[in-house]
């Protein structure tokens, strides 16, 4: 196993050759060159993910589960909470270029472990430090915006893992498969979440996430990967910050193609409005309907997000198997993905019923899945040498806008009292993202030249 695959007591020798070279002398051992898991190793790492992706989340959509009785604790109007929700965006966009640089380099599992261990703790010290401070919203927008930092690596990070690790025609399934985890974090943080929060109060939901994250990394550390790769990170990780200074990447080659600006245009507008309406669903269900449970606006969506995501990777691989275009695929997937998901939104905004804003909001956010079989797989079609930075690059765009969307929810529902605006933006977005991506998207490669091999 690579140790940049991050196989079971394999050592890792040669470190004078540097973390790619490393990287390339596993997969000579790991039987004959070949890079990719066996399919009981993708097995494991395909659960370890997913149950990853979903704290990921459970730790991500605690303060907007929370943000009502936040704002109520703290007294916060629609203006302040807006800041606190998008102060997790500025971070996020930070760190999403380099986090996938250096996944490249060393492994993206290794990225993934230190990551969510100090997210871990940042979720559960959260609300004890709140008792020693007075300024609850400098404090909480700073946590946030910390929280965001060691999140950004996360995605970028799966991609480069994915790209190295899982052939093409399985890449659809096991990104849609680990990729239900944000669902299923949700979920989960939506119904647990919603019954601590009613019993015992809005910090019991942040160590409930702390706590299962800090879990995770102990049980991925000491069943798939061995000790000397536990030391591996921190020096490589050295190593990769100065690679990152060294190398000289084309940057004018590379964007001079445009499938790449068709699918960061695509990624970063599906990301700002999926961010968006994770945001605000919550608080729109609260005041749109005060008598509906929380537990049944938190979590039937994103229940029905999960077979919908396991869908749409299952059929994409299906399809492609039998002989269509992968970009004919990809493009499929992305007009459900936006598209008709957008349709559902706008339903949303103008619906009094709770029964049919429970089924719009259900809808657009279990058809926002679809997206995992379109863009998201098309960066490592496109690039899986370098799939982390260029996920990275869109990634930080979409949190850039998602900062910037998150905002401007918040000021026009202050300002105009209606959410309407706000569904006509998600749709607005997404529409400028799939128009791109339908005009100029590819799934051919496009790093093959020479100079970028290398990197």
């Amino acid at each position: 196993m690579a140790a940049g695959g991050g196989g079971k007591n394999v050592p890792v020798r040669g470190a004078e050759h540097g973390p790619r070279a490393a990287q390339h002398d596993g997969m000579r051992r790991d039987g004959g060159g070949d890079p990719y898991w066996s399919r009981p190793e993708s097995r494991v790492w395909t659960m370890m993910l997913l149950l990853g992706t979903c704290l990921l989340y459970c730790a991500r959509v605690t303060v907007p589960i929370c943000a009502v009785a936040l704002s109520t604790h703290f007294d916060w109007d629609k203006k302040q909470s807006g800041i606190v929700l998008s102060s997790f965006f500025w971070g996020y966009c930070l760190t999403q270029i380099i986090g996938g640089h250096i996944s490249d380099q060393i492994g993206g599992e290794k990225v993934l472990l230190l990551s969510a261990s100090a997210w871990g703790f940042l979720t559960v010290l959260t609300p004890l430090l709140t008792h020693v401070t007075s300024a609850h919203l400098v404090f909480m927008t700073s946590s946030r915006f910390l929280m965001g930092l060691l999140q950004g690596v996360y995605f970028p990070s799966l991609a480069s893992l994915l790209s190295q690790k899982v052939r093409e025609s399985e890449r659809a399934f096991t990104y849609s498969t680990v990729g239900t985890g944000s669902q299923f974090g949700t979920l989960v943080i939506g119904g647990a979440g919603s019954l601590l929060l009613d019993w015992y109060g809005w910090e019991s939901v942040f160590y409930f996430s702390g706590l299962l994250t800090l879990l995770w990394v102990y049980c991925t550390c000491k069943y798939l990967l061995s000790e000397k790769e536990l030391i591996i990170p921190i020096d490589y990780l050295m190593r990769g910050l100065s690679i990152s200074k060294q190398t000289k990447v084309p940057w004018k080659q590379l964007f001079k193609k445009a499938p790449i600006w068709a699918v960061i245009i695509a990624q970063l507008s599906t990301a700002s409005t999926f961010f968006t309406l994770l945001s605000w669903l919550p608080t729109f269900f609260k005041e749109t309907f005060p008598e509906s449970k929380g537990w049944v606006f938190n979590v039937v969506p994103w229940l029905v997000a999960i077979p919908t995501s396991l869908f749409s990777g299952f059929l994409s691989d299906h399809l492609i198997n039998q002989g269509y275009k992968t970009i004919t695929i990809r493009k499929f997937m992305q007009v459900i993905g936006s598209g008709v998901s957008s349709i559902f939104a706008l339903c949303l905004g103008q619906t009094s019923s709770f029964c049919k804003a429970i089924v719009f909001a259900s809808a657009s956010v279990g058809l926002q899945t679809f997206n995992h079989s379109g863009i998201s797989v098309n960066v490592q079609d496109l690039a899986p040498s370098c799939a982390g930075l260029l996920f990275g690059v869109g990634n930080t765009g979409g949190a850039l806008l998602g900062v910037i969307c998150v905002y401007l929810a918040g000021y026009l529902i202050e300002t105009t009292g209606s959410w309407i605006s706000v569904f006509n933006l998600v749709a607005a977005v997404n529409s400028i993202g799939l128009c791109a991506f339908l005009m100029f998207g590819e799934a051919q490669r496009v790093d093959t030249d020479s100079a970028y091999m290398d990197l």
